[in-house]
């Protein structure tokens, strides 16, 4: 999924708090030109939006900020929150543009009914709800699908196995356990009967 915003370059001689009480919330960007950063600001009502549709690290946000001619892809890295009333109050974008590949987070998303659960009583381990990988900025999946149908009790999935789209790589153990399927609750003592 991809988001497009469009944010203004913020003043150096404007306060935070004063944009804040202005429905508008205050923004970096980083890595568009080097170690060089960007503030600016952007609706809080957009904001708002943004943080609901997007994940961290994971959506690719189309950045425009018409008044630097700076447009490009970003990632979002951070929603700093109010820590009593829960409103947004800063958000911090990464251009990826130049990015070959990058580090991202990925949700694991589990399909279908294991066999060791529905025919033996097991019940599924989620050992794993999100893997970091590696991949080029356009190809970020926004979730890794793991169809657990085959999966008997006792069996275990591990990184390894894992089906990746192309391009897409695992960072980590390659033997770390992702899903299992446990014997369930009695199920010993009907396997001894």
């Amino acid at each position: 999924m991809e988001l497009t915003v469009e944010c203004q370059k913020r003043t150096a001689e404007s306060k935070p708090n004063t944009l804040r009480r202005n429905n508008l919330i205050p923004a970096v960007l980083y890595g568009h030109n080097g170690t060089e950063s960007v503030a600016l600001t952007l609706d809080a009502k957009v904001a708002e939006t943004l943080v609901k549709k997007a994940s961290l690290n994971n959506t690719l946000i189309n950045l425009n900020i018409p008044d630097a001619s700076w447009s490009g892809k970003t990632l979002l890295r951070e929603v700093q929150t109010h820590p009593a009333k829960g409103f947004i109050y800063h958000l911090s974008f990464f251009a990826v543009a130049s990015q070959k590949s990058l580090e991202v987070e990925v949700p694991l998303r589990f399909i279908g009914e294991a066999a060791g659960v529905k025919l033996s009583g097991g019940m599924l381990d989620p050992v794993m709800t999100e893997v970091t990988v590696q991949c080029p900025p356009d190809g970020i999946p926004d979730a890794i699908e793991i169809n657990v149908s085959a999966m008997n009790v006792g069996d275990a999935l591990h990184i390894r196995e894992v089906p990746l789209p192309p391009g897409v790589r695992v960072v980590g153990d390659p033997d770390q356990v992702v899903v299992s399927v446990l014997r369930g609750q009695g199920g010993s003592e009907e396997a001894a009967e």
